[in-house]
């Protein structure tokens, strides 16, 4: 007896960025000492408010489910942080639910909005998981390839372009996975005329809205005008607070549309585990000086990352903007995205993610995470130097 695979999946691809976990967890196993720059996890550890908040929950008991939307605390603070931050304002009793990390929360807002055939428009390069959950969904990701040239820039002609009569949504990522590009208000406004014209819903992840550099300021785009009514905006606290394992996010937005993605909450996950909201709360309420902490060794970070790329043969990186990745153009090497990550593995043993990962445009460019330590990032720099010296001389 054969048992049939649902056909949803013949389409989707396993996530490349897991994939290239597991073989840097394979190597290290066998003795290779890999320094692993394809991840996106913060080596910081949680902020101590955050975990004497959700120990405190658990010897208090709390350890029973809560309402599927969250706690009221939790959902009070997530408003208060976007009226305040983000000039957005929703309604905490209907327009937040507390969700099992971002990505549970961008699920849900993609099921929400699309039916199977209908499509939804994703900024490419980006993050590898906007297309494939598209289609688990039977849904398909049109993409909308930007160009480095001018900085990875989201404009309305390249939006006209794709859309068609099946277009239902349009996928916003700032700061950028893996571009590591912020929205500017000329972009922003753009994308908002867009999608009141072609009337389409916007799903906003600003999972790293925190981690932006020389100056600029994340712009949510919920708070223009015109957008607050069509906008789902998706957020969490794995990035801004060192809190990966933890697995918290969030979905807010307009009554109408997260009254039915709450659904979608109650008939999976039912809620996020109790604890951890609690520490969700002190996140938001109590470590400013921590994130701000981190934002500071990110740039520093950053600095050191770009030079050590701009140091090898064949390669430029831009500073990103935003994010902690770095985007660096490998075109000049002749190889591609794939063959460059798998020489740096082989020679280096280095371990970066390969641009074709991140879909259209991503190609001829390879993505390193610098969220890992000064003393990796070192270490993998002085590697890189090596292969300088021998790839100038190959």
């Amino acid at each position: 007896m054969s048992v049939r695979v649902a056909q949803r999946f013949s389409g989707v691809e396993r996530s490349a960025t897991v994939a290239l976990l597991e073989t840097v967890q394979r190597l290290r196993r066998s003795g290779v000492e890999v320094l692993d720059l394809s991840g996106g996890e913060p080596d910081f550890s949680t902020p101590a408010p955050v975990v004497a908040e959700a120990v405190s929950a658990l010897e208090g008991g709390e350890t029973h489910y809560t309402p599927s939307r969250g706690v009221p605390e939790l959902l009070r603070a997530v408003a208060d942080k976007l009226d305040v931050e983000n000039g957005v304002r929703v309604d905490p009793a209907t327009g937040v639910i507390v969700t099992p990390s971002a990505k549970q929360a961008l699920f849900t807002a993609l099921m929400t909005l699309l039916d199977p055939g209908d499509e939804v428009i994703v900024p490419t390069p980006a993050w590898v998981s906007y297309p494939a959950m598209a289609g688990l969904l039977g849904a398909r990701a049109v993409s909308a390839e930007l160009s480095a040239e001018d900085g990875f820039r989201l404009s309305r002609r390249l939006l006209e372009e794709r859309v068609t009569d099946r277009t239902r949504a349009l996928v916003v990522n700032t700061p950028a996975n893996p571009t590591g590009h912020v929205l500017d208000r000329e972009e922003a406004e753009e994308i908002v005329a867009f999608a009141v014209e072609h009337d389409l819903a916007l799903v906003v992840d600003e999972i790293y809205e925190k981690i932006v550099y020389d100056g600029r300021t994340h712009l949510s785009l919920a708070g223009l005008p015109g957008a607050a009514e069509r906008t789902l905006t998706v957020n969490g606290f794995s990035k801004a607070y060192a809190m990966t394992g933890w697995r918290l996010g969030y979905l807010a937005g307009p009554e109408p549309l997260i009254s039915q993605a709450l659904k979608v909450q109650e008939h999976t996950v039912s809620c996020a585990a109790s604890f951890v909201q609690r520490g969700g709360v002190a996140a938001l309420t109590r470590t400013a000086g921590d994130v701000a902490a981190m934002l500071k060794e990110y740039t520093v970070r950053r600095d050191m990352t770009v030079s050590a790329l701009d140091a090898l043969p064949g390669v430029t990186c831009a500073h990103p903007e935003g994010a902690f990745y770095a985007f660096a153009d490998v075109r000049g090497t002749g190889l591609s995205s794939a063959a460059f990550a798998q020489r740096l593995l082989d020679e280096a043993a280095v371990t970066v993610a390969p641009g074709s990962a991140f879909g259209a445009g991503g190609e001829g460019y390879v993505r390193l995470s610098f969220a890992a330590s000064r003393e990796v990032l070192q270490g993998a720099a002085e590697r890189l130097s090596g292969l300088a010296g021998r790839w100038a001389g190959s």
